[in-house]
């Protein structure tokens, strides 16, 4: 067992594409944990989705051995954590089973908003931070500008600042030498009844949840009797180890050390991130803090294309869910769309993980509803209803009022950006706050925004209207009142659930007019007229037409009286109101896309 001394946790947060997992396959080579025959591209990211996109969607922990220019063997831990805000959490509960990390910041596009969210949460964790400047191969860099800002957001001197490139390896062994004298070896007694901080875990269909853990004080071993302190269930320890690219069971893990453990535990969920393992027979007096039960941010719909594939999606979801504790499911039902799920997620990327997951592994065509957020609704009765899809929403008449969930943001631009940054913000509902200039070439600027209004394609915006230079992070979301309504689509006077929303009092006569539309471009022509109502309560608010296809009725009269013709077409006009009555109006897929991409 090596001496704690000589430990090292560390992770490295960075914004989105500054190279934090490049930089990691540069450590894996420098450290010999992977050969070059098994040296790829991304090592870690062991997701297709993950490659493609460039992203960290699942958390990672490896452990190292380097000899230090002193020639002591250290062993460094390394957890490769997400950088989205959806899953920043995770980040937090990974970051607190580390004592430093590497702050990773692109020589060509500075300091952006989660590098500077993610910096927040490693100081709250009281972490050792070593400034990292990367890419400063790239033709582009900025070395000197960039290192000012890094100067000016944490502090430091600028020798303090490590200059290297993930790419070609540049600056790596320098790196790894500040790892070992920066960074503080592990607290923690040996001797101490159990404590172990779980930041992740992974299903395996053979061996039940595999947990990744830090453990803070005592030591774990097999047969060993462990209890996860938020709800109590006990499990005796099948194995430990650490994670090299593979499993590799030890004889037990002490103090310091970061690893994983199998104890025939059958459903992740048991297994929640922050959570606290201690001893079941003499347990520790209180657990780790920090631990918060992860709720569903985004709701939405998932309904299969082909009403036979509902047991195909159930089954898929299902197998999803082994391996991610967070996204959560029930059965509903549409008039619209038929059977489906009402799904749970912690952001719009995780929702579109998810979707891209069940096309790619299980073969499933999916229709997917609105996005909403969950609303709190205070009837007159003094009772609250938790409202996370339009058809939740209680009668008008018995609504006191809605509070709706709003986060606080910080928005990275530089300042030619800014009035146009700043009318997209108003148009979403965002409350202005302050706007800071860090350097000349760098605004930040503060808003509260409703979840709802930024949840869809607001990012997208954002980068479009600062041609990719803009950047966006929000925090944990708080409720806040808001004049809200029920917005019903209504077809010959019949609602269709799937297009309800919920939405601002003030931005309902505009959605409701330019969804019905386009509903009257997408629906087809049907044998009798179609109206097509955008509808708050009783009270419409837009009407389109779909006018009706019609057939010559009068073609086969070739003269004679004009009595003829016109009891022809009265005969018609009869057939039509009849067929109106009872006709069934077909609604096609395309109206619930184009519910999603209406513009603001």
């Amino acid at each position: 067992m090596i001496d704690k001394r000589y430990i090292r946790n560390f992770s490295i947060i960075a914004h989105i594409d500054h190279g934090k997992s490049t930089l990691a396959d540069r450590l894996l080579e420098a450290t010999a944990a992977v050969s070059e025959r098994m040296m790829r591209e991304q090592v870690l990211d062991d997701m297709d989705l993950e490659r493609e996109r460039g992203i960290t969607i699942k958390a990672h922990a490896i452990r190292l051995d380097y000899k230090a220019s002193d020639s002591q063997l250290y062993q460094f831990n390394l957890i490769d954590t997400p950088g989205h805000v959806d899953f920043t959490y995770e980040v937090s509960r990974s970051l607190a089973a580390c004592e430093g990390v590497l702050l990773v910041v692109d020589a060509a596009q500075g300091v952006e908003a989660q590098t500077v969210s993610n910096l927040f949460l490693a100081l709250q964790n009281n972490l050792a931070i070593i400034p990292v400047l990367n890419k400063i191969d790239l033709p582009s860099a900025r070395p000197e500008e960039v290192a000012k800002q890094i100067t000016d957001l944490i502090g430091c001197q600028k020798e303090e600042i490590l200059y290297c490139s993930a790419k070609t390896g540049q600056g790596i062994g320098e790196l790894l030498e500040a790892i070992v004298k920066q960074i503080p070896p592990p607290p923690g007694d040996p001797t101490k009844p159990l404590k172990a901080l779980v930041f992740d875990s992974v299903y395996d269909s053979y061996r039940g949840a595999a947990v990744y853990l830090k453990i803070v004080e005592g030591s774990v071993r097999k047969g060993d009797r462990i209890k996860f302190f938020s709800h109590g269930k006990q499990f005796e320890v099948d194995e430990v180890g650490c994670r090299r690219l593979q499993n590799m069971p030890l004889p037990s893990l002490s103090a310091g050390e970061v690893g994983y453990l199998y104890a025939g535990i059958k459903e992740v969920s048991d297994t929640r991130v922050g959570d606290t393992i201690t001893f079941a027979q003499y347990p520790a007096d209180a657990p780790l803090p920090g631990f918060v039960a992860v709720k569903p941010m985004v709701f939405s719909g998932l309904y299969p294309a082909i009403a036979e594939d509902y047991t195909e999606l159930r089954e898929a979801l299902e197998k999803l869910k082994l391996n991610d504790a967070s996204l959560s499911f029930t059965p509903e039902t549409s008039t619209a769309l038929g059977f489906g799920f009402r799904c749970g997620f912690l952001g719009m990327l995780h929702m579109e993980i998810i979707q891209e997951r069940l096309s790619r592994e299980y073969n499933q065509t999916i229709i997917n509803t609105v996005p909403n957020v969950e609303y709190l609704v205070y009837l007159k009765d003094q009772t609250v209803v938790t409202v996370d899809s339009p058809t939740e929403m209680p009668d008008a008449g018995k609504i006191d009022y809605i509070e709706e969930p709003y986060v606080d943001s910080q928005i990275i631009t530089p300042p030619d950006s800014l009035g146009a940054i700043m009318r997209l913000c108003t148009d979403r509902r965002g409350i202005y706050k302050n706007t800071e200039y860090p350097t000349p070439a760098r605004a930040v600027l503060s808003y509260a925004f409703p979840l709802s209004e930024i949840i869809f394609d607001f990012y997208d915006k954002l980068k479009s209207i600062s041609r990719g230079y803009a950047s966006l992070d929000y925090d944990i979301p708080y409720y806040m009142k808001s004049n809200l309504v029920k917005l019903d689509i209504l077809i010959n006077g019949e609602p269709v659930d799937a297009l309800s929303v919920i939405i601002h009092r003030d931005k309902a006569y505009k959605y409701g007019a330019s969804l019905t539309e386009k509903l009257r471009i997408l629906i087809p022509r049907q044998m009798f007229e179609v109206v097509i109502q955008a509808a708050i309560g009783g009270r419409i608010l837009a009407r389109a037409t779909v006018k009706p296809l019609r057939k010559n009725v009068t073609a086969k009269c070739y003269g004679g009286d004009i009595t003829r013709k016109r009891k022809l077409l009265e005969r018609q006009k009869e057939g039509k109101k009849r067929l109106k009555q009872v006709g069934r109006v077909e609604i096609p897929q395309e109206p619930f896309l184009a519910a999603l991409k209406i513009e603001d």
